[in-house]
């Protein structure tokens, strides 16, 4: 018979998931590990579902598991919200600009952005979250954020998009790779050839016109690598493992550790900058779209420049 959980259990269950053991969990909330155990264990029990499996003495989640926790994390997005919201009128005297982002993105580039909008705007709080286009989307649709950068295409009345910096997916190689000598590497080029790609999702644009590419050209790569993010996809590639097929701004973390090349058939890709056409910091929107072009605009010129 299943029971109310309670806050506690969720919030050891979610430290467990998110530092990837018992201990740390423990650490993380100030109590001890058999204390976090227990919280589990009645978790388990009070939802009548197998959340963790124990695997080489560590606990490993189960598919009911990462259920669970995609909904809790939904959950405590919203409460980070109203957490900022609070901060933000204690900080009336400073304006604020929320901000979503794909995590391909999340790194160099977002920085910079940021970085450029600041020097116009320095008495501007600005707030970056990370998530997947659908979510961004959402919270975009209700106001939680102002702007976003998504991969996907947002069909919603209330949402204004422009796409950014739209140009063909590329190949890039490590460094050593036979095919470096190309100028051009065509698809018929990869079959058998050692690939690192995206795992697959419903959010993961790149990884479904690669798919849908090789399909129709009969085209089979060696799958050696999946990864969730663009930047682990790139990092795989930089060691060697493989090569791949992404837009070339998920390449500049990398762009000294790796070879780009342009790729046939060509496979156009373009970003999505969104905002709500009621968004209350409409100049502040402009500004940071603005930028936002501007800095994807000179990224992709230098890193196309070297091809």
């Amino acid at each position: 018979m299943r029971h109310q959980v309670n806050l506690r259990q969720i919030e050891a269950f979610k430290a467990v998931i998110e530092r990837g053991t018992v201990s740390a969990a423990a650490d993380a909330l100030f109590v001890s590990q058999p204390a976090v155990s227990k919280l589990i264990a009645n978790l388990e029990e009070d939802c009548d579902l197998k959340l963790f499996e124990r695997v080489r003495g560590k606990l490993a989640p189960t598919q009911h598991g990462m259920r669970l926790y995609a909904e809790i994390d939904r959950v405590f997005a919203g409460l980070r919200q109203v957490e900022h919201a609070i901060e933000s009128i204690h900080r009336d005297d400073q304006k604020q600009l929320t901000v979503g982002v794909l995590q391909a993105l999340s790194g160099s580039f977002i920085s910079e952005v940021a970085r450029s909008f600041l020097k116009v705007h320095p008495d501007v709080y600005v707030t970056i979250h990370t998530r997947d286009s659908p979510i961004l989307a959402d919270w975009l649709s209700t106001q939680q954020i102002d702007v976003a950068l998504i991969s996907s295409i947002v069909d919603h009345p209330f949402i204004e998009r422009d796409t950014l910096i739209e140009h063909p997916l590329m190949c890039v190689l490590p460094t050593a790779h036979h095919l470096c000598i190309k100028q051009e590497i065509d698809v018929t080029d990869l079959n058998d050839e050692d690939f690192v790609g995206f795992i697959q999702s419903e959010s993961t644009a790149t990884r479904q016109r690669v798919d849908a590419i090789f399909d129709q050209s009969g085209v089979r790569p060696r799958i050696v690598v999946q990864a969730a993010t663009a930047p682990t996809v790139m990092e795989a590639v930089a060691a060697g493992l493989g090569v791949t097929l992404v837009h070339p701004l998920f390449a500049d973390g990398v762009k000294d550790r790796v070879a780009l090349r342009h790729f046939n058939p060509k496979l156009p890709f373009g970003f999505q900058l969104c905002r709500n056409r009621s968004s209350h910091n409409v100049q502040l929107v402009n500004d940071f779209i603005r930028e936002a072009k501007r800095v994807a605009d000179e990224t992709s010129q230098e890193l196309l420049a070297r091809y």
